[in-house]
């Protein structure tokens, strides 16, 4: 039992520093975990070999991929359902757009480019195609736009993108078998019936101490996931149907929430984001940069040539355009959900996962540094909503 121990407290350590050089730096702290791992990898490889981080392990490996089902469940939960129905059509066209644009984009950049096979060209299609959920909500809690109509459709926008790429990874990489057609109605039900039982232990079990409505959900994000595996699916599909499913009880009830955010940022998340870092391979991309800058460049540019002229149906402003355009180019953690399943299943190779991995990365800091520093819509932004914001920042600072 010794070397579990060691490694988590290693882990841990990592993670704490990681919080402490995000939170000084104001970025996201899934970020900073991915840029350590990507060093304490690095550094491990060079000197003791990859294996000495323990990455490859069982339980570490079960603990980063309850890390991303717990992750796509608050991503979907967190998303006030007030958001989609009010801005049906602004976020339903901007999302779809913000998917197909880098997915197709990217995929023939991958495929005709650099000379990938056909499923690893779809991979990054799929990988390359999100937005960061994670990375655009900070921004909008940093500056008060979350008050915004205009911040709660960049969300709302973000939301669907995300679910497009959950979807068309799904979709592609699944065989489909009967298995599948019993995972579909296994997520059916789950739509009609999971918000009723929910509230049901809600009403007469909520605010106990023995957690009985978070060891609920965690028991239906683990079952479904396991039935989602069995088929052939990945994990966080129903886990994103779970949250989208308790949006609405989520929106109601902002402490559980909290407490489950965190439990999962707190715990969980670390091991998959390090993981997700220590993974990627530096000499890969030292050794082919201008894959990485055809990647990169794919990816934001076919966001930024296919989102400005739809963005701007709906913003006249050049600020909002640009503003609105750049966030949704970011891309964290869906990226690297799929960039890992892909390698997971033999998708992409390694030297391909750390090109993707690298792309994500720079995606989620260059549109966010230059939309906040050149394209930030302050007319937007009330005193009342910066005092918002600085209270949110020191809430989230006192958990």
């Amino acid at each position: 039992m010794q070397f579990p121990f060691a490694v988590a407290s290693l882990w841990l350590l990592l993670a704490v520093v990681s919080a402490v050089i995000g939170n000084h730096l104001r970025i996201s702290v899934a970020l900073v975990e991915i840029c350590i791992g990507v060093i304490g990898g690095t550094i491990a490889e060079h000197y003791w070999g990859i294996e000495a981080m323990g990455g490859d392990t069982d339980w570490l490996r079960f603990l980063a991929a309850s890390g991303a089902i717990l992750l796509t469940f608050l991503a979907g939960a967190e998303l006030e359902p007030s958001v989609i129905r009010s801005k049906l059509k602004e976020v339903s066209v901007i999302g779809i757009i913000g998917f197909l644009a880098p997915f197709l984009g990217c995929w023939a950049v991958a495929r005709f480019a650099l000379g990938w096979s056909g499923p690893a060209s779809w991979l990054c299609g799929v990988a390359l195609s999100t937005t960061s959920m994670a990375v655009v909500y900070a921004v909008m809690l940093d500056t008060g736009l979350n008050r915004t109509g205009f911040g709660k459709g960049i969300l709302g926008a973000c939301f669907v993108n995300d679910l497009a790429t959950v979807i068309a990874l799904g979709l592609i990489f699944a065989p489909f078998t009967w298995k599948t057609i019993v995972f579909v109605a296994v997520c059916v039900l789950m739509i009609f019936f999971l918000s009723r039982i929910t509230h049901w232990f809600t009403k007469y079990y909520a605010n106990r101490t023995a957690a009985i409505r978070a060891k609920w959900v965690l028991f239906v994000l683990f079952a479904f996931g396991s039935v989602a595996l069995w088929s052939g699916s990945e994990a966080v599909l129903p886990a994103y149907i779970a949250g989208m499913v308790l949006a609405g009880s989520a929106a109601r009830d902002n402490m559980w929430i909290r407490r489950m955010r965190t439990l999962t940022v707190g715990f969980l998340t670390p091991f998959y984001f390090l993981r997700a870092g220590a993974i990627v391979s530096v000499p890969a991309l030292i050794a082919a940069p201008l894959v990485f800058v055809a990647l990169l460049g794919g990816k934001v540019g076919s966001k930024i040539f296919g989102l400005y002229p739809v963005v701007a149906q709906f913003r006249q402003e050049k600020n909002e355009r640009w503003f609105y355009t750049l966030m949704m180019s970011t891309g964290l953690t869906f990226g690297t959900i799929s960039a890992l399943y892909g390698y997971s299943h033999g998708i992409v190779d390694r030297d391909q996962y750390s090109f993707l991995v690298g792309v994500v990365i720079a995606s989620a800091v260059i549109p966010t540094l230059i939309a906040t520093l050149r394209f930030l819509p302050k007319h937007l932004i009330s005193k009342t909503g910066m005092r918002t914001a600085v209270a949110h920042q020191e809430d989230m600072t006192d958990e």
